[in-house]
């Protein structure tokens, strides 16, 4: 009988050995899958991520709004416009303090100084103040240099942080009332860190607004869109900048990047009340503005 028992034994030992490898192989490649991030369509290491991005806009930045007119047929203008319109920001009169922005991936500026003009030009708000946060200084640079050809130049009013938007670790907790990020969060290597980011920086009451090329839902002007993006983006990229690998990584970030209902819930999830659907579709969808409140 104990000869019989260990020879079970053995035979169930070395059954359970494939199925160990298979587990344990399934296992290092779940763990694998999860150090990796999406590079548009190529699945990178998270740490590289990163560097590849900044490689990216350090390529584009002296023609970063070129690329945008590519991208979006010159209509971000509009768009970025409509969202400042939206926000309708600034201090009232004879009504509390200034105000506190915070644009993140803004390197360019175009978004700050629409939104402090606003708040001028409106409102007379001559107080309020900008701080416009990049991960990459070349963008900042670019910022830098045209901020100098506006009424901001050399003005305390507005300051240009090298940040990482998924930490801002230079933004103290509840110091931002309204937080804007345009064609940026895209890029991030973890969408929801820049989200919970965004939240604790902000002030009780602050507002989130987020431009960023969306989904087409027509399935005809969607085939049509992919057909321009994928077709002649490059090649104009190609012929504009001498760059077409960063032009098409781009368009491939935007086909990535979750869809106007999954990207409103995961700002839900960050902690933002987000009125009605969330989000408004910008020219049939090709991009769309989400907006969030800190309670």
């Amino acid at each position: 009988m104990v000869g019989i028992e260990l020879e079970i034994k053995a035979i169930a030992n070395r059954l359970r050995q494939p199925f160990n490898r298979l587990f344990s192989t399934s296992l290092r490649a779940s763990n694998e899958e999860a150090k990796l991030a999406d590079f548009g369509y190529r699945k990178v290491p998270v740490e590289q991520k990163e560097k590849l991005v900044h490689g990216v806009f350090s390529s584009v930045a002296s023609n970063y709004d070129i690329m945008n007119d590519v991208m979006s047929m010159g209509i971000h203008r509009l768009w970025k416009c409509h969202m400042i319109n939206k926000l309708d920001c600034g201090m009232r009169p004879n009504s509390g303090k200034p105000l506190q922005f915070l644009d993140v991936a803004g390197g360019t500026g175009d978004v700050a100084f629409g939104l402090l003009d606003h708040a001028n030009e409106k409102y007379g708000d001559n107080e309020s103040k900008m701080i416009v946060a990049d991960i990459n200084p070349d963008m900042l640079k670019e910022g830098e240099r045209r901020c100098l050809k506006t009424r901001y130049a050399n003005s305390p009013r507005i300051k240009f942080m090298v940040q990482n938007g998924e930490k801002l670790e230079s933004i103290p907790d509840n110091s931002i009332d309204v937080y804007t990020i345009a064609f940026g969060i895209r890029n991030f290597t973890n969408i929801q860190a820049g989200l919970d980011a965004a939240y604790r920086v902000m002030k009780p009451g602050g507002i989130f607004a987020c431009l960023e090329f969306s989904q087409v839902h027509d399935p005809v002007l969607s085939y049509l869109y992919d057909l321009y993006s994928f077709s002649c983006l490059p090649m104009m990229g190609q012929l504009i900048a001498n760059d077409r690998d960063s032009y098409e990584y781009l368009v491939e970030s935007i086909r990535k990047f979750p869809n106007q209902e999954k990207f409103a819930s995961m700002i839900r999830k960050a902690g933002f009340y987000v009125p009605g659907k969330g989000y408004e579709d910008l020219t049939f969808g090709v991009a769309a503005i989400h907006l969030g409140v800190k309670l």
